[in-house]
Formats: C-alpha cells, structure tokens, sequence
C-alpha cells in the first residue's frame, strides 16, 4: 500500500513513455539536482526518505527522472503567466510579488542596467538606514595572512558562524578546488565562487567569511562582497606569508621555483589597489595569533554591534 506521502505526489497526466523529449529532460535534470543535493549532505536515500517523509520508491524515482509528473504542469503554469518555476515554489515569505516583479525586470535587463538597478537599490536602502552589510565579516588577502585561523577565533569571540568560501564551492560543486581548475579552468571555478557568496549572502546575516586572495580580481564578485560585508584586509610582510604557508606543510610555493618569493611580491604589488578598498586594513606581521585576536576582535565589534543598533 502506498504510503501517504506517495499520495501527495503522484498526480494524473500521462505516462512517462508519452513525454516528449524537452520534458522527459526537465524530470532527468529535476532528479539529478536532488541526487546531488543528497549526496552534498552525505545522505543515503533511506535517509532521505526518512527525514522527508517521502517513500524510499519514489525518491529512487524521481532520481532517475520518473518523478511527479504534475511538476510538469505547474511549469506549463509559470510559462503561462510569465513566470519562473522557482518564484511559484519558493517558500520564502519575503517572495511578495512586488519582488517577483523586480525581479522580472532584472531578468530582461541588459547587464549594465542590472548595475544601475542594484546601484538604485542600494542608495535607496543606505539612505532608509537599512545596513546592508548587516553583522557579516569578510576576511581578504593573500594566502598566510592568517584568514582561517583568525576567521575561526574571531567568530568564536562574537558568537557568529565560520565559513570558508572555498569550502562552500567544494560542497557545491561535489569537487575538490583543484579538481575544479582543472575541469573548468579559472573561469568556472570563479563563476562557482560568485555563486556561493550570493548563496552565503543570502542565508547568513551574521558569519565570518574567508575567502580565496584573488576574489578581487573579478570585479562583480568583489564589489558584491564589498557592499555585503564588512571587509578586513589581513596583510603580512612576503617573508612572512611565505612562512606561514610551509608551516602549514605546503611546500609547493617553493617547490621547483627558486623566484617564488619575487612571484609573491609581484602579486602583492599587482593587487594591492584592490585590496585598499576593503573596509578595513589590518597587519598581522610579528604579531603572535592571540596578539591578533584580541586587536582584530575589539575593532569588529563596534562594526558588528552598530550594524545591531
């Protein structure tokens, strides 16, 4: 007997051997989102079924592309009225359709109009006291600065959660980040990068972001972090960033590559605007891990309790 969540989701509409091509493709690419989705979390599909309330037969279904038909249908709804099938089945009580109708707009936009729109947003927003940069925390610059260990002790200290940006994409993706490079190139991995700091944007009002040295140099994914968080720029002599790295057990700055150090500083330099304009400065060099902690904490305080306020 079926269960009584397979009575929720089985609607009439005609066999899967009746689809055409187009929609027999829609269910395919709908069940691999949810494949990967639970392989994301580590979840076995009894799991799943478990936490969902959804039969174990269904999901292997819908997995394999053979799910609810009547999805088809409401897709036929959202074309019919000018919509997307995600606005119909968003859960979030803020989709009031004053904000589908925005983003309707957004979606005919030419891209330098979505600037204009976003930069008209936010001086209207600025101006009505609304802090979009809420209590969020980015942590930039160039590897061994100190972003993950510091960005770990900061949170800790203002109760807020720890991300690593990198890790978002790994957990996205399914791919490690050098698996990512080389299947996708730097273009891939940076699309996958501004991907996941919209998604951390959007589910976080309060965290600690650390994220990779060269997101400043993707303009559009750098000015979003720049207007959604407060940014620190961790910076550190080259000596020191090369230090910091090998004695985490990388050796691979150095590796076969005796103008490693020449390299950094030529990064450095190239850089070095870019990182100017983030909020905040703060030098790490000489300085002990608990000497940082105790400065970089009391000066992100008063950001993150005058966001509150």
């Amino acid at each position: 007997m079926a269960s009584d969540s397979d009575s929720l989701v089985t609607e009439s509409g005609p066999p899967p051997s009746r689809l055409g091509s187009q929609d027999q493709g829609f269910l395919q690419e709908v069940g691999n989102r949810v494949r990967s989705a639970r392989k994301r979390h580590g979840m076995s599909r009894k799991v799943l079924a478990r936490e969902s309330g959804v039969s174990e037969r269904y999901l292997a279904q819908l997995e394999t592309g053979s799910g609810n038909i009547s999805i088809l249908l409401l897709r036929q709804v959202a074309a019919a009225t000018g919509m997307k099938l995600r606005d119909l089945v968003s859960e979030s009580q803020e989709d009031a359709p004053e904000i589908l109708s925005i983003l309707e707009l957004a979606r005919r936009a030419s891209p330098a109009q979505r600037e204009d729109i976003i930069n008209s947003l936010t001086g209207m927003l600025d101006q009505s006291g609304t802090n979009l940069k809420a209590s969020r925390i980015a942590l930039i610059g160039l590897r061994g600065a100190g972003k993950s260990t510091l960005g770990k002790l900061i949170a800790e200290d203002l109760k807020i959660p720890f991300i690593e940006l990198n890790r978002e994409i790994e957990l996205d993706s399914g791919l490690a980040i050098a698996e990512i490079f080389a299947l996708y190139g730097q273009d891939g991995y940076r699309r996958l990068e501004q991907r996941c700091l919209r998604s951390v944007i959007d589910r976080h009002s309060e965290v600690v972001l650390a994220v990779a040295g060269g997101i400043v140099a993707e303009a559009n994914t750098y000015e979003m972090l720049l207007r959604s968080f407060h940014s620190v720029w961790l910076q550190a002599r080259p000596e020191e960033h090369m230090e910091r790295v090998r004695a985490q057990g990388d050796r691979r700055p150095m590796a076969g590559n005796p103008a490693a150090m020449n390299d950094l500083r030529s990064i450095l330099e190239s850089r070095q605007q870019l990182y100017a304009n983030a909020e905040m400065t703060f030098d790490t060099s000489g300085k002990t891990v608990a000497q940082c902690r105790d400065e970089l904490s009391g000066l992100l305080v008063s950001r993150v309790t005058g966001s509150h306020s």
